[in-house]
Protein backbone atom coordinates (compact mmCIF):
# COMPACT_ATOMS: atom_id res chain seq x y z
CA UNK A 1 0.00 0.00 0.00
CA UNK A 2 1.05 3.45 -0.61
CA UNK A 3 0.72 6.49 2.01
CA UNK A 4 -0.09 9.82 1.06
CA UNK A 5 -1.09 13.55 2.38
CA UNK A 6 -2.23 16.81 1.82
CA UNK A 7 -0.72 19.87 3.25
CA UNK A 8 -0.73 20.97 6.04
CA UNK A 9 0.63 17.54 8.09
CA UNK A 10 -2.32 16.75 9.83
CA UNK A 11 -5.33 18.46 8.00
CA UNK A 12 -8.70 17.94 8.74
CA UNK A 13 -11.78 19.70 6.78
CA UNK A 14 -14.27 19.71 9.36
CA UNK A 15 -16.54 20.45 6.54
CA UNK A 16 -19.20 22.60 8.52
CA UNK A 17 -16.14 24.93 9.98
CA UNK A 18 -12.98 26.43 8.92
CA UNK A 19 -9.91 24.21 9.34
CA UNK A 20 -8.13 24.31 12.33
CA UNK A 21 -4.73 24.22 10.68
CA UNK A 22 -4.72 26.01 7.15
CA UNK A 23 -2.73 26.25 4.41
CA UNK A 24 0.73 28.46 4.27
CA UNK A 25 1.38 28.16 0.81
CA UNK A 26 5.68 29.40 2.18
CA UNK A 27 5.44 26.26 3.87
CA UNK A 28 4.97 23.78 0.91
CA UNK A 29 8.27 23.31 -0.26
CA UNK A 30 10.08 22.38 3.56
CA UNK A 31 6.72 20.28 4.20
CA UNK A 32 7.20 18.43 0.82
CA UNK A 33 10.70 17.60 1.80
CA UNK A 34 9.86 16.35 5.35
CA UNK A 35 7.02 14.25 3.93
CA UNK A 36 10.20 12.70 1.31
CA UNK A 37 12.61 12.51 4.32
CA UNK A 38 9.89 10.46 6.45
CA UNK A 39 9.38 8.34 3.60
CA UNK A 40 6.62 8.69 2.92
CA UNK A 41 4.93 8.26 -0.75
CA UNK A 42 3.54 10.90 -2.09
CA UNK A 43 1.74 14.63 -1.64
CA UNK A 44 -1.65 15.29 -3.41
CA UNK A 45 -2.84 18.69 -3.57
CA UNK A 46 -6.95 19.40 -3.65
CA UNK A 47 -8.34 22.52 -5.18
CA UNK A 48 -10.52 24.46 -2.68
CA UNK A 49 -8.44 27.97 -1.80
CA UNK A 50 -5.18 27.61 -3.84
CA UNK A 51 -4.11 26.77 -7.08
CA UNK A 52 -2.83 22.85 -6.91
CA UNK A 53 -0.23 23.56 -10.29
CA UNK A 54 1.03 25.99 -7.83
CA UNK A 55 2.04 24.28 -4.64
CA UNK A 56 3.17 21.18 -6.60
CA UNK A 57 5.59 23.19 -8.64
CA UNK A 58 6.59 24.24 -5.20
CA UNK A 59 6.77 20.79 -3.60
CA UNK A 60 8.52 19.30 -6.89
CA UNK A 61 11.66 21.98 -6.46
CA UNK A 62 12.49 20.39 -2.82
CA UNK A 63 11.98 16.78 -3.60
CA UNK A 64 13.26 13.76 -5.50
CA UNK A 65 11.23 10.73 -4.97
CA UNK A 66 8.32 12.01 -3.62
CA UNK A 67 4.95 11.23 -5.86
CA UNK A 68 3.10 14.12 -6.85
CA UNK A 69 -0.56 14.87 -7.98
CA UNK A 70 -3.94 16.71 -8.11
CA UNK A 71 -6.41 15.44 -5.41
CA UNK A 72 -8.08 16.69 -7.14
CA UNK A 73 -8.10 19.40 -9.66
CA UNK A 74 -11.41 20.37 -11.24
CA UNK A 75 -12.10 19.22 -15.06
CA UNK A 76 -14.33 21.04 -16.67
CA UNK A 77 -13.55 24.90 -16.12
CA UNK A 78 -10.42 24.16 -17.96
CA UNK A 79 -10.00 23.30 -21.60
CA UNK A 80 -8.38 20.25 -22.24
CA UNK A 81 -5.43 21.54 -23.95
CA UNK A 82 -4.73 24.09 -20.49
CA UNK A 83 -5.14 20.72 -18.30
CA UNK A 84 -2.61 19.31 -20.78
CA UNK A 85 -0.09 21.98 -20.71
CA UNK A 86 -0.12 22.20 -16.68
CA UNK A 87 -0.04 18.30 -16.50
CA UNK A 88 3.25 17.87 -18.80
CA UNK A 89 4.42 20.87 -17.23
CA UNK A 90 4.63 19.35 -13.90
CA UNK A 91 5.35 15.93 -15.33
CA UNK A 92 8.88 17.76 -16.87
CA UNK A 93 9.45 19.82 -13.45
CA UNK A 94 9.13 16.43 -11.38
CA UNK A 95 11.16 14.62 -13.65
CA UNK A 96 8.27 11.49 -13.59
CA UNK A 97 6.44 11.70 -10.29
CA UNK A 98 3.57 13.80 -11.64
CA UNK A 99 -0.07 12.29 -11.29
CA UNK A 100 -3.20 14.24 -12.91
CA UNK A 101 -6.40 13.78 -10.84
CA UNK A 102 -9.17 15.22 -11.95
CA UNK A 103 -13.17 15.85 -10.47
CA UNK A 104 -15.85 16.86 -11.92
CA UNK A 105 -17.52 18.93 -9.41
CA UNK A 106 -21.42 19.06 -8.75
CA UNK A 107 -23.91 20.89 -11.58
CA UNK A 108 -24.06 24.18 -9.08
CA UNK A 109 -20.56 24.75 -8.46
CA UNK A 110 -19.70 24.25 -12.40
CA UNK A 111 -22.68 26.66 -13.12
CA UNK A 112 -22.61 29.19 -10.71
CA UNK A 113 -19.02 29.21 -9.24
CA UNK A 114 -17.30 28.39 -12.61
CA UNK A 115 -19.87 30.03 -15.07
CA UNK A 116 -19.50 26.98 -17.34
CA UNK A 117 -22.80 25.39 -18.80
CA UNK A 118 -23.87 21.78 -17.63
CA UNK A 119 -24.03 18.61 -19.53
CA UNK A 120 -23.79 15.16 -17.76
CA UNK A 121 -20.72 14.35 -16.55
CA UNK A 122 -19.54 11.05 -17.35
CA UNK A 123 -19.54 11.30 -21.19
CA UNK A 124 -18.02 14.47 -20.56
CA UNK A 125 -15.20 12.91 -18.58
CA UNK A 126 -14.59 10.29 -21.17
CA UNK A 127 -14.09 12.90 -23.76
CA UNK A 128 -12.35 15.33 -21.77
CA UNK A 129 -9.81 12.81 -20.72
CA UNK A 130 -9.24 11.22 -24.43
CA UNK A 131 -8.50 14.70 -25.40
CA UNK A 132 -6.44 15.58 -22.55
CA UNK A 133 -3.93 12.62 -23.94
CA UNK A 134 -4.83 13.31 -27.59
CA UNK A 135 -2.83 16.61 -26.87
CA UNK A 136 -0.19 14.89 -25.20
CA UNK A 137 0.31 12.04 -27.65
CA UNK A 138 0.48 15.25 -29.98
CA UNK A 139 3.30 16.48 -28.41
CA UNK A 140 4.99 13.42 -27.10
CA UNK A 141 4.82 11.40 -30.59
CA UNK A 142 4.03 13.92 -33.33
CA UNK A 143 0.37 12.46 -34.04
CA UNK A 144 -1.72 14.67 -35.92
CA UNK A 145 -4.04 16.37 -33.40
CA UNK A 146 -7.67 15.48 -33.97
CA UNK A 147 -10.54 15.40 -31.62
CA UNK A 148 -13.50 15.45 -33.02
CA UNK A 149 -16.39 15.26 -29.95
CA UNK A 150 -19.37 16.53 -28.55
CA UNK A 151 -17.75 18.69 -26.23
CA UNK A 152 -14.37 19.78 -28.50
CA UNK A 153 -13.11 19.97 -31.55
CA UNK A 154 -9.62 20.05 -31.02
CA UNK A 155 -7.51 20.16 -34.75
CA UNK A 156 -4.57 22.59 -34.61
CA UNK A 157 -1.32 22.78 -32.91
CA UNK A 158 1.64 24.99 -34.79
CA UNK A 159 5.15 24.72 -33.40
CA UNK A 160 4.75 27.85 -31.01
CA UNK A 161 2.94 25.97 -29.30
CA UNK A 162 3.90 22.46 -29.41
CA UNK A 163 5.79 21.90 -26.37
CA UNK A 164 7.37 18.86 -27.46
CA UNK A 165 8.70 15.05 -26.44
CA UNK A 166 9.92 15.03 -22.71
CA UNK A 167 11.64 12.44 -20.95
CA UNK A 168 8.79 10.68 -18.96
CA UNK A 169 5.63 11.00 -21.19
CA UNK A 170 3.42 8.42 -19.20
CA UNK A 171 1.16 10.49 -16.75
CA UNK A 172 -1.10 8.54 -14.95
CA UNK A 173 -4.97 9.99 -14.83
CA UNK A 174 -6.94 9.24 -11.87
CA UNK A 175 -10.65 10.31 -11.60
CA UNK A 176 -12.58 11.37 -8.33
CA UNK A 177 -16.04 9.04 -8.46
CA UNK A 178 -18.78 8.02 -6.09
CA UNK A 179 -21.11 6.53 -8.19
CA UNK A 180 -21.22 3.62 -10.74
CA UNK A 181 -20.98 5.78 -13.80
CA UNK A 182 -18.05 7.73 -13.22
CA UNK A 183 -16.32 4.69 -11.94
CA UNK A 184 -16.95 3.13 -15.46
CA UNK A 185 -15.44 6.19 -17.07
CA UNK A 186 -12.35 5.58 -14.72
CA UNK A 187 -12.25 1.77 -15.74
CA UNK A 188 -12.59 3.00 -19.52
CA UNK A 189 -10.21 5.83 -19.49
CA UNK A 190 -8.02 6.36 -16.49
CA UNK A 191 -5.55 4.61 -14.46
CA UNK A 192 -6.84 5.14 -10.82
CA UNK A 193 -9.65 6.04 -9.30
CA UNK A 194 -10.51 8.20 -6.02
CA UNK A 195 -13.46 7.33 -3.80
CA UNK A 196 -15.26 10.01 -1.94
CA UNK A 197 -14.21 9.80 1.52
CA UNK A 198 -17.98 8.61 2.43
CA UNK A 199 -17.39 5.48 0.41
CA UNK A 200 -16.46 2.52 2.47
CA UNK A 201 -14.78 -0.84 2.04
CA UNK A 202 -18.25 -2.32 0.91
CA UNK A 203 -19.35 0.38 -1.23
CA UNK A 204 -16.24 0.30 -3.07
CA UNK A 205 -16.21 -3.67 -3.04
CA UNK A 206 -19.67 -4.12 -4.26
CA UNK A 207 -20.83 -0.72 -6.52
CA UNK A 208 -17.33 1.23 -7.52
CA UNK A 209 -15.05 -1.53 -8.87
CA UNK A 210 -17.85 -3.70 -10.67
CA UNK A 211 -18.41 -0.80 -12.44
CA UNK A 212 -14.62 0.13 -12.47
CA UNK A 213 -14.00 -3.93 -14.31
CA UNK A 214 -17.21 -2.72 -16.43
CA UNK A 215 -15.40 0.58 -18.07
CA UNK A 216 -12.15 -1.53 -18.34
CA UNK A 217 -14.29 -4.57 -20.69
CA UNK A 218 -15.73 -1.91 -22.59
CA UNK A 219 -12.49 -0.48 -24.04
CA UNK A 220 -10.54 -3.92 -23.61
CA UNK A 221 -8.36 -2.62 -20.78
CA UNK A 222 -6.13 -4.73 -18.11
CA UNK A 223 -6.81 -3.16 -14.61
CA UNK A 224 -3.26 -4.82 -13.13
CA UNK A 225 -2.01 -1.31 -12.47
CA UNK A 226 -5.34 0.35 -11.76
CA UNK A 227 -5.08 1.90 -8.50
CA UNK A 228 -7.81 2.61 -6.06
CA UNK A 229 -6.86 6.20 -3.79
CA UNK A 230 -8.70 6.87 -0.88
CA UNK A 231 -8.79 9.56 1.78
CA UNK A 232 -11.04 7.98 4.37
CA UNK A 233 -12.47 10.06 7.34
CA UNK A 234 -10.03 9.79 10.10
CA UNK A 235 -9.96 11.12 13.70
CA UNK A 236 -7.14 10.70 15.33
CA UNK A 237 -4.69 12.56 17.92
CA UNK A 238 -2.01 11.99 20.95
CA UNK A 239 -4.50 11.15 23.47
CA UNK A 240 -8.08 9.96 24.04
CA UNK A 241 -8.28 13.45 25.22
CA UNK A 242 -6.92 15.53 22.34
CA UNK A 243 -9.22 12.88 19.98
CA UNK A 244 -12.64 14.28 21.32
CA UNK A 245 -12.75 17.19 19.32
CA UNK A 246 -11.77 15.34 16.43
CA UNK A 247 -14.22 12.86 16.71
CA UNK A 248 -16.82 15.85 17.05
CA UNK A 249 -14.97 17.33 13.97
CA UNK A 250 -16.10 13.86 11.91
CA UNK A 251 -19.03 13.86 13.00
CA UNK A 252 -19.96 16.91 11.45
CA UNK A 253 -18.08 16.22 8.11
CA UNK A 254 -19.88 13.39 7.89
CA UNK A 255 -23.33 15.27 8.65
CA UNK A 256 -22.73 17.93 5.62
CA UNK A 257 -21.65 15.17 3.04
CA UNK A 258 -24.67 12.96 4.08
CA UNK A 259 -26.59 16.91 2.99
CA UNK A 260 -25.25 16.45 -0.45
CA UNK A 261 -27.33 15.04 -2.68
CA UNK A 262 -24.31 13.47 -4.63
CA UNK A 263 -23.52 11.43 -2.09
CA UNK A 264 -26.51 10.10 -1.15
CA UNK A 265 -25.93 6.38 -3.38
CA UNK A 266 -23.01 5.97 -0.24
CA UNK A 267 -25.32 6.16 2.16
CA UNK A 268 -28.35 4.67 0.94
CA UNK A 269 -25.53 1.33 0.33
CA UNK A 270 -25.96 1.07 3.94
CA UNK A 271 -29.53 2.04 4.62
CA UNK A 272 -29.19 5.19 5.76
CA UNK A 273 -30.94 7.05 2.85
CA UNK A 274 -33.59 8.86 5.12
CA UNK A 275 -30.93 10.00 7.13
CA UNK A 276 -29.26 11.44 4.06
CA UNK A 277 -32.56 12.53 3.14
CA UNK A 278 -32.99 14.57 6.54
CA UNK A 279 -29.27 16.15 5.96
CA UNK A 280 -30.31 17.15 3.38
CA UNK A 281 -33.59 19.11 4.47
CA UNK A 282 -31.73 20.56 7.00
CA UNK A 283 -29.20 22.04 4.69
CA UNK A 284 -31.57 23.73 2.82
CA UNK A 285 -32.75 25.89 5.92
CA UNK A 286 -29.31 26.28 7.05
CA UNK A 287 -29.72 24.28 10.39
CA UNK A 288 -26.16 23.76 10.37
CA UNK A 289 -25.39 23.36 13.34
CA UNK A 290 -28.18 20.46 13.92
CA UNK A 291 -26.38 17.76 11.27
CA UNK A 292 -24.00 16.67 13.59
CA UNK A 293 -26.83 15.41 15.65
CA UNK A 294 -27.78 12.71 13.10
CA UNK A 295 -24.33 11.26 13.33
CA UNK A 296 -24.47 8.79 16.28
CA UNK A 297 -22.48 6.31 17.13
CA UNK A 298 -22.93 3.40 14.85
CA UNK A 299 -22.92 5.62 11.65
CA UNK A 300 -19.45 7.36 13.04
CA UNK A 301 -18.17 3.71 13.04
CA UNK A 302 -18.72 2.98 9.69
CA UNK A 303 -17.51 6.32 7.78
CA UNK A 304 -14.66 7.24 10.28
CA UNK A 305 -11.69 5.48 11.34
CA UNK A 306 -11.21 6.61 14.94
CA UNK A 307 -7.84 6.18 17.08
CA UNK A 308 -4.66 7.78 18.63
CA UNK A 309 -1.79 7.71 17.06
CA UNK A 310 -0.42 4.70 18.25
CA UNK A 311 -3.48 2.79 17.01
CA UNK A 312 -4.55 4.66 13.92
CA UNK A 313 -1.67 2.93 11.55
CA UNK A 314 -3.49 -0.59 11.57
CA UNK A 315 -7.06 0.57 12.02
CA UNK A 316 -6.52 2.49 8.95
CA UNK A 317 -4.75 -0.97 7.24
CA UNK A 318 -7.86 -2.97 8.65
CA UNK A 319 -10.20 -1.17 7.61
CA UNK A 320 -9.16 -0.53 3.84
CA UNK A 321 -6.68 -3.60 2.97
CA UNK A 322 -8.87 -4.86 0.99
CA UNK A 323 -9.81 -2.60 -1.61
CA UNK A 324 -7.61 0.12 -1.27
CA UNK A 325 -4.20 0.85 -2.90
CA UNK A 326 -3.63 4.28 -1.49
CA UNK A 327 -4.01 5.59 1.36
CA UNK A 328 -4.40 9.09 2.13
CA UNK A 329 -3.30 10.52 6.18
CA UNK A 330 -1.26 12.53 8.32
CA UNK A 331 -0.29 14.03 11.75
CA UNK A 332 0.77 16.85 12.43
CA UNK A 333 4.73 17.28 13.37
CA UNK A 334 5.12 19.70 16.28
CA UNK A 335 8.18 17.40 17.85
CA UNK A 336 10.73 15.41 17.17
CA UNK A 337 8.61 12.79 18.76
CA UNK A 338 5.82 13.43 15.80
CA UNK A 339 8.20 13.25 13.66
CA UNK A 340 9.48 9.51 14.27
CA UNK A 341 5.42 8.56 15.00
CA UNK A 342 4.97 10.22 11.26
CA UNK A 343 8.15 8.10 9.98
CA UNK A 344 7.29 4.72 11.49
CA UNK A 345 3.47 5.00 10.59
CA UNK A 346 4.55 5.73 7.11
CA UNK A 347 6.95 2.50 7.39
CA UNK A 348 3.66 0.06 8.93
CA UNK A 349 1.19 1.52 5.90
CA UNK A 350 3.59 0.94 2.94
CA UNK A 351 5.17 -2.35 4.63
CA UNK A 352 1.46 -3.56 3.80
CA UNK A 353 1.07 -6.26 0.75
CA UNK A 354 -1.49 -4.62 -1.81
CA UNK A 355 -2.56 -7.80 -3.07
CA UNK A 356 -5.69 -8.11 -1.30
CA UNK A 357 -6.82 -4.96 -3.53
CA UNK A 358 -5.03 -5.79 -6.33
CA UNK A 359 -7.38 -9.33 -6.32
CA UNK A 360 -10.23 -6.99 -5.78
CA UNK A 361 -9.95 -4.82 -8.64
CA UNK A 362 -9.21 -6.76 -11.33
CA UNK A 363 -11.88 -9.30 -9.89
CA UNK A 364 -9.88 -12.80 -9.67
CA UNK A 365 -11.41 -12.99 -6.22
CA UNK A 366 -13.99 -11.92 -3.70
CA UNK A 367 -13.94 -8.56 -3.23
CA UNK A 368 -16.81 -8.24 -0.85
CA UNK A 369 -14.88 -10.51 1.95
CA UNK A 370 -14.15 -8.83 5.37
CA UNK A 371 -15.34 -5.05 4.19
CA UNK A 372 -18.08 -3.22 5.52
Amino acid sequence: MRLETLLPLGKVDPGLRAPEIPLDIHSVAAGAALLEEVGYGGLVVEETKDDPFTLLALAATTTERLRLGTAVTIAFPRSPTVMAMQAWTLQKLSRGRFTLGMGTQVRGHIQRRYGVPWSPPGPWMREYVQAVRAVWDCWQNGTPLDVRGEHYTLDLMVPLFDAGPIEHPGIPVHLAAINPNMCAVAGEVADGVRPHPVCTPSYIAEVMLPAVRHGAARSGRPLDEFRVCMKPLVASARTQEELVPKVRDARARIAFYASTPGYRAAFAHLGLGDLADEAKHLSKAQRWEELPVLIDDDVLDLFAVIGTYDEIGARLLDRFRSVVTDVEFSISVRDDGDRETLRELARLVQSDDDAPARAAITGRQGAGDAVR
